[in-house]
């Protein structure tokens, strides 16, 4: 199967935080408070496909509300911070959901992602993911992350399965 026909099966979006939503910065103030950066691009795509009907979520190690808040903003209600294994934690998710792993992009950059990507039927990564995930990625994004990694593939997919550019789902 190539890749476009694998494109038009996706049913679920899965993705990394940091990393892939993220660039990876942490900004630490001299109290210890910590902030990421999110990508507007990125952050239209998620709440477009959500409006879409796509299973959107998200599987961090990190324990950062701050997570959860933002991706909430968007639409995305499956939020999973604090993920100490994700490949469980996507499995419960797919089994709540009633999903075939066949239909599931994970988006992951680095080691911590490596199982779980391997169980998806479509693992991608950004641009400057480690060697190891670019090596089992079916698709590699030519962004980095946190700067509209999962804009490109939530885009491919929305244009090959014909609904980028649906009128209902414009609006924020």
């Amino acid at each position: 199967m190539n890749l476009f026909d694998k494109f038009k099966q996706i049913t679920t979006f899965v993705f990394d935080v940091d990393g892939v939503l993220t660039d990876g910065g942490v900004f630490v103030t001299d109290g210890g408070e910590k902030f990421r950066q999110f990508n507007i691009k990125d952050g239209y795509a998620l709440q477009l496909a959500v409006k879409c009907g796509f299973n959107v979520a998200a599987i961090s190690g990190a324990n950062a509300p701050s997570i959860k808040i933002r991706l909430n903003d968007l639409g995305v209600q499956d939020v999973f911070i604090g993920a100490k294994d994700k490949v469980a934690t996507l499995n419960n998710y797919l089994a709540e959901k009633g999903v075939d792993a066949s239909t599931v992009i994970f988006m992951g950059d680095d080691i911590p992602d490596l199982k779980v990507m391997q169980v998806c039927g479509l693992p991608v990564c950004p641009a400057d993911a480690v060697e190891e995930i670019k090596t089992i990625s079916t698709y590699i994004s030519s962004i980095p992350g946190g700067k509209g990694c999962a804009r490109d593939i939530i885009e491919k997919v929305l244009k090959i399965q014909g609904k980028w550019l649906n009128a209902e789902a414009y609006s924020w």
